[in-house]
């Protein structure tokens, strides 16, 4: 190959359609290449990296696996987790592979819990409310005389939420799939997820033991999410079980180390000490108690151990079974007290020489936050300026609609434009329905932003989208959400305007008044509405109306503002087809930048 050879990110599985394009060429060409080379393919086949990295070659492209290709861009942006710049510090002849790090997700009801108690043998359902995972633990196990960590997460948001704290998260995840129910919409997302992580994915087939199960119908809808079977020439492990009968829970033991083997877990356990929380409380006898995930190193009792804005030197160790412990290498969960406060879960913690010298990094980093008080957002503009700096190589997009037939259009004008421009786009999940916390979650774990067609931003996701610095963008005509993205790919888009919140009330009487026609009998139920703000009038959770306070009464007068908990009477311009129960959402808008 010639040393001017373009390296290229290709997945592990690749349609031949699909290759033609990351190839810059096209399909008949590649099936040229495969045919050269004995392979006989349509268009729509699956084909395996090695297979497509021959056709890169041949076309003047060096094939790098997906995974390979992330470590590559984040060393070269810069934006290299704190986790995986420690291991990069370390002398690569130390390195042994660790133990695989596994969690679980899926939809609420598919058998997450039931699986992991069937894995470790012991009852965690029968004492949770509701079969929910109420906490987040670790467990460890032992199959064929290797070890497995499994993580117990409460869901996919959880597991995204260390992500954005810099963690990582897992290094294997297991997607439990119901084969009598199928792909739902928490299976959408947690697959988003997971592939925003970057890591992989092996799907348990669930519940196959009932007469319901319909196990090639639910990989066909796997494979329309990007995720093809093994048995059907994909690269995704698909294994089927049975929580409940504890049928094939060998089998999913050995898809998990072989996915670990050809992963290559790395860490060095003389090394620098460093991992994850994965859950904080506080004892009433023996105080603050963290688990901890070591990652790193070799943790041992009387480290001084700095986690967040906690610190303290380990009184005592104790592994997931609770018995007391003197040390824990990588890949091992281990309990412990000491701790001045209690951590946040996904707080990377590490290990310093003395608590001097951990209240020495604190208060640091509270001096430094101080000088940041307030939360930059990732708006279109700074992502493509990070690009131009050479900070970043993708925009990151989580993208909702009012319906489904609004997705397809919009995710592939977008994908066509990622062609175009110089900046990547990057859609980590696509979805029908307002957005939500989940939505946000995922946006911030990747530094990216989220962007809705016709839909609404939930309170609660409005609110951590200000806390965690996410950008929301809402449009309501498609060619301006596209005219927009494809501006600021091109870093031509001008300065954006966001929607601040002021007030919400609720609809409940409508009056009719000779001059300014049907006004809204209204109470406030969060914030404060005010005169010639902005509002959205919103009917069943849809805007049906967009437009401004024409009038705002209380009592007999007109006010210039109404508090919460106050009643009032609301006019809106061009507008006065209310309803009772509608919902009067008034906001400001405020310019980003200068």
């Amino acid at each position: 190959m010639g040393e001017n050879s373009k390296k290229i990110e290709i997945p592990y599985a690749v349609t031949v359609r699909d290759l033609a394009k990351l190839l810059q060429t096209n399909s008949i060409q590649v099936i040229k290449v495969l045919m050269a080379n004995g392979v006989m393919a349509n268009i729509n086949q699956m084909i395996d990296f090695d297979t497509a990295a021959i056709v890169a070659n041949e076309i003047g492209f060096e094939a790098v696996p997906e995974s390979e290709a992330v470590v590559e861009d984040e060393k070269e942006t810069g934006e290299v987790p704190l986790w995986r710049q420690i291991i990069d510090r370390e002398d690569s002849k130390a390195l042994i592979q660790r133990p695989p790090v596994v969690t679980i997700l899926g939809h609420v009801d598919h058998g997450k819990t039931s699986l992991l108690d069937a894995i470790r043998h012991t009852d965690v359902q029968a004492g949770e409310a509701g079969g929910i995972t109420q906490h987040i633990g670790a467990y460890q196990i032992e199959s064929k005389g290797k070890t497995i960590t499994f993580l117990d997460t409460p869901g996919h948001a959880a597991f995204s939420a260390m992500r954005a704290r810099g963690a990582q998260g897992a290094d294997i995840v297991i997607l439990v799939v119901a084969a009598n129910d199928g792909v739902m919409p928490q299976t959408k997302e947690a697959i988003s997820h997971a592939k925003a992580a970057r890591v992989p994915i092996i799907v348990a087939l669930n519940k196959i033991d009932r007469s319901d199960a319909n196990p090639e119908l639910v990989k066909k809808q796997l494979a329309e999410q990007g995720l093809m079977a093994d048995d059907w020439g994909g690269s995704t492990m698909v294994v089927p079980v049975s929580a409940k009968q504890k049928q094939g829970i060998d089998d999913l033991m050995e898809a998990i180390l072989m996915t670990a083997e050809e992963t290559k877990i790395m860490a060095n356990p003389k090394g620098n000490v460093f991992g994850t929380v994965i859950e904080a409380s506080v004892d009433v006898k023996k105080g603050v108690m963290a688990t901890l995930l070591v990652q790193n190193g070799t943790l041992k009792m009387g480290d001084v151990v700095l986690a967040g804005n906690s610190y303290g030197k380990i009184r005592a160790m104790f592994d997931f079974h609770g018995k007391k412990i003197q040390k824990a290498g990588p890949s091992t969960p281990a309990q412990i007290m000491g701790l001045t406060d209690v951590p946040t879960a996904g707080d990377i913690f590490q290990v310093y020489a003395t608590e001097k010298e951990a209240r020495a990094v604190i208060s640091a980093a509270k001096a430094d936050a101080a000088l940041h008080q307030t939360t930059k957002k990732a708006t279109l503009e700074e992502l493509f300026a990070k690009f131009k700096a050479g900070e970043t190589k993708e925009l990151c997009l989580v993208i909702k609609t009012d319906v489904n037939g609004s997705l397809e259009p919009i995710v592939n004008s977008l994908n066509d434009l990622s062609k175009e421009g110089e900046i990547k786009v990057n859609i980590l999940h696509a979805e029908a329905g307002n957005i939500n916390e989940n939505d946000v979650t995922l946006a911030a774990a990747s530094h990216g932003i989220v962007v809705g067609f016709n839909v609404q931003a939930e309170p609660l996701a409005r609110k951590k989208a200000e806390n965690e610095g996410v950008s929301i963008r809402i449009y309501d005509i498609i060619y301006r959400m596209l005219e927009d993205i494809e501006k600021a790919l091109k870093g031509m888009l001008a300065p954006e305007f966001k929607e601040v919140f002021t007030g919400r009330a609720e609809v409940l009487a409508i009056f009719t008044i000779s001059k300014l026609g049907a006004i809204a009998g209204s109470r406030v139920r969060e914030g404060e509405i005010r005169r010639n703000n902005k509002v959205h009038v919103i009917r069943k959770g849809t805007t049906v109306f967009t437009g401004e306070i024409s009038s705002l009464k209380h009592e007999k007068d007109d006010v210039k503002e109404v508090r919460n908990g106050m009643d009032c009477c609301i006019g809106v311009k061009g507008f006065e087809a209310f309803e009772v129960g509608d919902i009067l959402e008034t906001f400001i808008l405020e310019r980003f930048g200068s």
